[in-house]
């Protein structure tokens, strides 16, 4: 059993830049590809970036490329999403989840999800 617990979202004027935490509990979180999802009410869950557990390979949504970036610290079972130059369209709630599967683009691959943490990008 895997728990995720995010943080560190909140309001940003667009331009700004925000950073998510996602903390793992369980011994094996160097083993699990760990994503970051985001959702807006009335739109499905979609996939912003993901880090492979061996390899350490990342991949993102081409609507992020280039602003996010997805890291992580297995010593400290901590996976985080680095938001830079925000858009008022990146506001969403944004999920850390985990899959046991390595290259886990879609969101019905991830056993372990967050509570989601908020992020808000004002004009």
């Amino acid at each position: 059993q895997v728990q995720l617990v995010e943080s560190g979202g909140g309001l940003v004027q667009a331009g700004g830049s925000l950073r998510l935490s996602c903390t793992a509990s369980g011994r094996t979180f160097s083993t699990y590809t760990m994503g970051w999802f985001r959702q807006v009410p009335g739109k499905e869950r979609e996939f912003v970036a993901f880090n492979t557990g061996t390899g350490g390979n990342t991949e993102y949504a081409e609507s992020v490329k280039g602003r996010f970036t997805i890291s992580r610290d297995n010593a400290k079972n901590t996976v985080y999403l680095q938001m830079n130059s925000l858009k008022p369209e990146d506001t969403a709630v944004y999920y850390c989840a985990a899959s046991s599967l390595r290259f886990a683009y879609s969101r019905t691959l991830y056993g372990y999800w967050g509570q989601g943490t908020q992020v808000t990008v004002s004009s």
